[in-house]
């Protein structure tokens, strides 16, 4: 049997990125939106964040060592430009029609209503350059009830199932402790970016697409839990019943929590056996995927008891040799010390220019041909008249708008 050898990735900027040349008007704000931009500018795009002078409120959110440079903002806005407009000012809309006439994607999560205000809708835009994709990341679709209405990750997630199917296998109503919805939506709104780019790339032409966030999250929450009536014309239950159960968690060694997953039958069969339970193994309730599902809850309450027996260098230890999954539970600290990741670079130190340093994140795909090294997330306004003597606006009215508010830079 042959090593599988071990793929060369590259360590430091490639002078060709995956997104090179593509420009990304970014008027959105908190998380769904910017770790969408973020995705995209890991990849290789310019991204021009367009803040207000009021600046995205999580530049504010956690610590910083410099304030607006704060610990949420950081985590979804590296690798950015930031420019400051007061779009309230015509001089302010008229220059971003201009840098629209630059810009392969122009993505906001304003509600559509406030965009027409400002003249800044799908129509209009999309007819001033038509390569332009136009994504509107929004809480809830067109057309439907909620149209229109604001939305954040705490009512998408009660609106979706995430507090149902708490309850259901705690007893508490409760949202997941992470903001799910903002970044389960946010992959989604990175890959539909992504598709229209490469449909623009055979068709020549940009197009309008719309992210909800509803509809989103309620397609990730239906894979499994839809369940039931998946069939329809049937009376079965929603919601995936070994994912529901209370005794779908990690397992209590003699001196710790461990993660065991036996998950194939013979995966099953290899477990109970060596492990000394031979009248389980026997047990009809263990045999099958199908006959585990609808026993579910005895199957992994019995197997928490297994554990219980043993400690968690045992079980690891006694997986590896059987073949079946299992891993120890790491603690939030623990995945910065992590030796798989400190193996594979995932973390990397940055320094701005007053000399603090910052931990940032890595893309988490890994490509042969195109890396993009973590840096900066800029400061409010840090790239304003860079981007605008890009575009090729002159020093002249550039002053006049920092003179009226219409601009903001440091």
């Amino acid at each position: 049997m042959t090593t599988p050898s071990t793929p060369t990735f590259p360590d430091q900027p490639t002078t060709q990125t995956a997104l090179q040349g593509i420009r990304i008007l970014d008027l959105t704000s908190v998380v769904f939106g910017p770790m969408a931009s973020q995705t995209l500018a890991d990849y290789g795009a310019e991204i021009i964040k367009i803040e207000s002078p009021a600046g995205d409120s999580t530049r504010y959110t956690g610590p910083a060592h410099t304030r607006g440079l704060s610990a949420i903002f950081l985590g979804v806005n590296r690798n950015k430009k930031s420019l400051c407009f007061d779009l309230k000012q015509p001089s302010a809309r008229e220059a971003l029609l201009r840098l629209v006439d630059t810009a392969d994607v122009l993505m906001h999560s304003m509600r559509p209503q406030k965009m027409a205000a400002l003249g800044l809708d799908e129509k209009t835009l999309c007819a001033r350059n038509p390569r332009l994709v136009y994504a509107g990341l929004y809480g809830f679709g067109a057309g439907g009830a909620y149209a229109g209405l604001p939305a954040y990750d705490d009512l998408i997630q009660g609106m979706t199932g995430v507090v149902d199917l708490v309850e259901r296998q705690t007893g508490q109503a409760r949202y997941f402790p992470t903001i799910a919805a903002d970044k389960t939506c946010a992959m989604t709104a990175s890959h539909a970016i992504l598709a229209a780019l490469f449909q623009r790339e055979r068709t020549g032409r940009g197009q309008f697409i719309e992210i909800p966030m509803f509809e989103s999250m309620t397609a990730y929450m239906l894979v499994e839990h839809l369940y039931g009536q998946q069939l329809k014309d049937t009376q079965e239950p929603t919601g995936y019943p070994r994912a529901l159960t209370q005794w779908r968690k990690p397992y209590a060694s003699k001196d710790g929590l461990i993660c065991v997953m036996p998950y194939t039958d013979q995966h099953w069969q290899n477990f109970l056996k060596q492990a000394g339970y031979p009248e389980h193994a026997a047990d009809p309730r263990f045999a099958s995927i199908e006959a585990r599902t609808e026993s579910i809850a005895h199957v992994y309450e019995t197997l928490g008891a297994i554990i219980g027996t043993q400690t968690t260098d045992h079980w690891l230890n006694f997986c590896s040799e059987i073949q079946v999954p299992a891993a120890r539970v790491n603690r939030i600290d623990d995945l910065l010390n992590d030796p798989h990741l400190q193996d594979v670079g995932f973390f990397s130190d940055v320094q701005d220019t007053e000399g603090h340093t910052y931990r940032y994140i890595r893309n988490p795909v890994r490509m042969e041909q195109s890396y993009v090294a973590p840096t900066m997330a800029p400061r409010l306004g840090e790239h304003s008249c860079e981007v605008l003597k890009e575009a090729g606006f002159d020093q002249v009215t550039i002053d006049e708008m920092l003179k009226t508010g219409a601009l903001k830079t440091l």
